[in-house]
């Protein structure tokens, strides 16, 4: 089955209104030509600017009136009593005026036999009541993987043709990649990303990926409830979570490769605060390759009933456009608390959610983090929608001892300097994010005093420091006590 197959079943059925949504106008008309040759029907096509044109074959629409007013154009169209196929680009903003919505009407009520069929082509197009039943909506199928290979070879052609012959430089596990981070775009869409980083350096490599992935992000007008990550991680940047590290190596080729019928669906993380689990969010999809979404329950909530569940509807719809992907949905426990003091809200949204998570099908890898798992719905954290509940706790003096030496490189002191095992132990109960802030307490105390840093300067930094396990000792004593049966380490 193909586009024009699925268009001229529409056709045969006689629907007086065709819905076309799309941006690739110019690929909707070659596919409506196609469908009219094969039907031996002529075809015209509207637009604001040009009036009707005849495209070449069939009777023409002769009026002596400005045809490229829409009334005048409606009207003319009107008068004909042959079949045709007539195409209005653009033709949404008038569908405001209750004359051209009757104008529209008295065509689609015209004689089956002879009426014209329009076909309204509009990047977005929402019918008047009164026209929804005498319409048909049709949307163009995106490209496949093997349409996109193709279309990725001819670009590479045309750009060794313009370059003495210079093959392209790229690798297989590269182009696979880069197909599935382009699935969702149009044909028109995927060529210009394609172009754009065969032409910068005459290669397609992992760099090209996530500036793929973001223009990918800002094509689909997702700014909003939904956010794009740019600065994913490395593991290399995260201490510790070597449980958490090990899952996610296991089942890395079969979310990536679709090797296995049971996609790994998500992990929640739990954890005390600044223990890393945002992190952790960041590099799954850093070390996978794809790009990263933050739903954002705040954004979500609108005043108006029904616009919330319909805003995280149309989250959930466009994570699934971007797929594979990473959706990370931080703090959870603050869109879904239970209760019953916001008009039923949170309880319709857990539905929708939950709904979404056991029917999806799409490569969409779900990283939830919480702070207070107590909150949540019993539905969410059973297996089934999501796969791992990990517990990312308080590190250890050995991974302490790796959390400085990370946070010491990325700032371009040498962890040779400093007595490692002397600050991990002094920094006990400290979090990741804890040790971070200590080191950069320390580099402001000796950029005033115009010193560099030393291991003695972190000591006094730590000590004068209380941390999150001090100020809470008593609620995260009982969020280890609750995780310590019923949790996977991370």
């Amino acid at each position: 089955m193909n586009d024009a197959h699925d268009l001229n079943l529409i056709l045969e059925a006689r629907t007086p209104l065709v819905v076309l949504e799309t941006f690739e106008e110019t690929r909707a008309l070659q596919l409506l030509t196609r469908v009219a040759v094969k039907r031996a029907c002529a075809l015209h096509c509207w637009s604001a600017t040009e009036g009707i044109n005849y495209l070449g074959f069939g009777h023409k629409i002769e009026s002596d009136d400005d045809l490229a007013d829409p009334e005048r154009a409606l009207r003319a169209i009107k008068k004909q009593n042959q079949p045709a196929i007539i195409a209005l680009c653009d033709f949404h903003p008038y569908l405001t005026n209750p004359l051209i919505v009757r104008l529209v009407k008295d065509i689609a009520l015209g004689d089956e036999k002879t009426r014209p069929t329009l076909v309204l082509i509009s990047h977005s197009l929402k019918m008047p009541p009164e026209l929804t039943r005498l319409s048909a909506y049709f949307r163009m199928r995106l490209p496949t993987e093997a349409q996109l290979e193709a279309v990725i070879r001819e670009e590479a052609r045309l750009w060794a043709g313009e370059n003495g012959g210079h093959r392209v430089r790229t690798d297989q596990q590269t182009l696979s990649q880069l197909m599935n981070n382009l699935k969702g775009l149009s044909f028109d869409d995927s060529r210009r990303l394609i172009r754009s980083a065969i032409r910068d350096d005459g290669a397609i490599d992992e760099s090209d990926l996530p500036e793929i992935n973001r223009a990918k992000f800002q094509l689909m007008d997702m700014e909003g409830v939904l956010s794009f990550e740019y600065n994913t991680e490395k593991f290399s940047s995260v201490g510790g979570l070597h449980g958490l590290k090990h899952w996610l190596e296991q089942r890395k080729g079969a979310f990536l490769n679709g090797s296995s019928k049971d996609t790994p669906k998500g992990v929640m993380l739990l954890g005390v605060q600044g223990g890393g689990k945002s992190l952790a969010a960041k590099a799954i999809a850093g070390v996978w390759g794809l790009p990263l979404l933050r739903l954002d329950f705040a954004a979500l909530y609108n005043k108006y009933i029904g616009e919330t569940e319909k805003n995280l509807r149309e989250a959930l719809e466009l994570a699934e456009l971007m797929s594979p992907c990473v959706l990370w949905i931080d703090e959870i426990e603050k869109g879904l608390a239970n209760g019953g003091s916001d008009d039923g809200t949170s309880r319709r949204i857990q539905g929708t959610l939950l709904t979404w998570l056991s029917e999806r099908s799409k490569p969409v890898f779900v990283c939830c983090t919480s702070n207070d798992i107590s909150g949540l719905p019993p539905e969410l954290v059973r297996k089934g929608r999501l796969d791992e509940i990990f517990f990312v706790d308080l590190p250890d003096e050995a991974v302490r001892r790796d959390i400085f030496e990370i946070h010491l490189t990325k700032r371009d002191q040498s962890p040779g300097l400093f007595d490692l095992p002397l600050l991990s132990a002094a920094s006990a109960g400290f979090s990741g994010a804890e040790i971070e802030q200590a080191i950069v307490s320390g580099l402001y105390t000796c950029a005033a005093q115009g010193t560099d840093l030393t291991t003695e300067t972190l000591l006094h930094a730590i000590a004068n420091t209380r941390p999150l396990s001090v100020v809470m000792g008593e609620k995260i004593q009982a969020l280890r006590d609750w995780a310590n049966d019923r949790t996977v380490m991370a």
